[in-house]
């Protein structure tokens, strides 16, 4: 039992130790820093969607979601979420924990009414949860990123559908 991995929702005690995974995962703070800074914007934190992997009480994996708003041609505001950072301590990258991570944020996401997800990520992982080339709904990224690497997934069947335009990002994601 005691190698057994948990995946819960992150709490106030574990911040330092999920700083720490981002600072190894990553090689920099850029995104422990960004974790910091989105858990004080209320308006986009979502607390049941800061999700750790655990082992023997250690903290070996972080994932974060947030709101994000996708903005149309004619002004209109969807609401979406941003899947970013995701951290996976190096020692257990390459064993599921990204994969667990993942699906219980994606459980979690449909829970609280997502209907979608954005993620700026590698183009041979990400595909392999459903995420497609967000060019597919005609979603793009606010900068220049090439289409193979900006990725959507619906939660639910049509979570997309009629949704379109630029992505907006949390002015927190700017620090990164």
């Amino acid at each position: 039992m005691t190698n057994e991995i948990t995946i819960r929702q992150e709490t106030s005690d574990d911040f330092k130790e999920v700083f720490e995974v981002n600072h190894i995962a990553f090689g920099q703070d850029n995104e422990a820093r960004l974790v910091d800074a989105l858990r004080k914007n209320p308006t986009v934190f979502i607390p049941e969607l800061s999700i750790i992997a655990s082992k023997k009480n250690k903290i070996i994996g972080h994932i974060l979601f947030t709101k994000i708003k996708i903005k149309d041609d004619n002004g209109k505001l969807n609401e979406s979420l941003a899947l970013a950072p995701m951290a996976v301590r190096p020692e257990f990258q390459k064993s599921g924990i990204g994969e667990q991570l993942i699906r219980r944020g994606f459980e979690v996401a449909k829970e609280l009414g997502f209907k979608s997800v954005i993620v700026l990520g590698h183009e041979h992982y990400y595909p392999r949860f459903g995420f497609e080339s967000a060019d597919k709904w005609n979603i793009k990224a606010p900068f220049e990123v090439p289409s193979n690497v900006f990725m959507a997934i619906e939660l639910e069947k049509n979570g997309l559908k009629n949704i379109s335009g630029t992505v907006i990002y949390p002015k927190e994601f700017e620090t990164v």
